[in-house]
């Protein structure tokens, strides 16, 4: 198929060129008209997230860095509190709890929480009700979420204990996690292990 041609004249000047060609530089001329002069658009501006290990204004805690999307869970920054609730037991020895994951500590805590067996989870209920910069959504973390933290920042972390997950091994253990070599245990739940909350940043 032949290319259409165009030829412009003005005044003595004659330029002959492809009619998509034309059709370009009459749209380029009119965005250029109707946006303002690149001079005139202002930078982004820098970056407002703190380093991972650092606190996290208005946020709660640390910045534990970025979780990937899982399941129905969206990407998100894990803020860790900056201080633990103390040393409590996992609780409910004896019961296996259903419902509970590897990976949910959001899920994992409201299920504690909102057990009907009338059981204490002392580790869970510390965690739901920790508050900080008025965030009120903070929970025990599962175990990969421990294991997360203990990856990008394990110094914001005590080295002398084990801390608890929200995740069960079974009726009378629950995984636990030391921040000093990364090791990943399961413990009795009426141990008395660290406790520290985290709560989840969406952007």
């Amino acid at each position: 198929m032949k290319t259409e041609m165009i030829t412009l004249k003005h005044g003595d000047v004659s330029i002959k060129m492809p009619s998509s060609a034309l059709a370009k530089l009459a749209i380029a001329s009119v965005f250029a008209q109707v946006l303002p002069p690149a001079a005139n658009v202002q930078p982004v501006a820098p970056s407002t997230i703190p380093e991972i290990g650092q606190p996290w204004p208005g946020q709660g805690g640390l910045n534990g860095g970025l979780v990937h999307a899982r399941g129905d869970v969206p990407a998100h920054y894990l803020i860790i509190a900056a201080t633990d609730v103390g040393s409590l037991e996992w609780g409910g020895r004896g019961v296996e709890v259903k419902g509970l994951s590897k990976t949910d500590g959001y899920t994992n805590t409201q299920v504690l929480i909102g057990n009907d067996d009338e059981r204490e989870y002392p580790a869970a209920n510390a965690c739901a009700e920790y508050q900080a910069d008025g965030h009120h959504d903070f929970y025990l973390p599962a175990a990969a979420e421990l294991y997360h933290s203990w990856v990008n920042c394990p110094e914001v972390f005590a080295k002398d204990c084990y801390y608890w997950s929200s995740s069960q091994r079974s009726a009378y253990y629950a995984f636990s996690m030391g921040f000093d070599d990364g090791y990943q245990n399961d413990l009795g739940k009426d141990y008395e292990l660290r406790v520290r909350p985290v709560r989840r940043f969406f952007i």
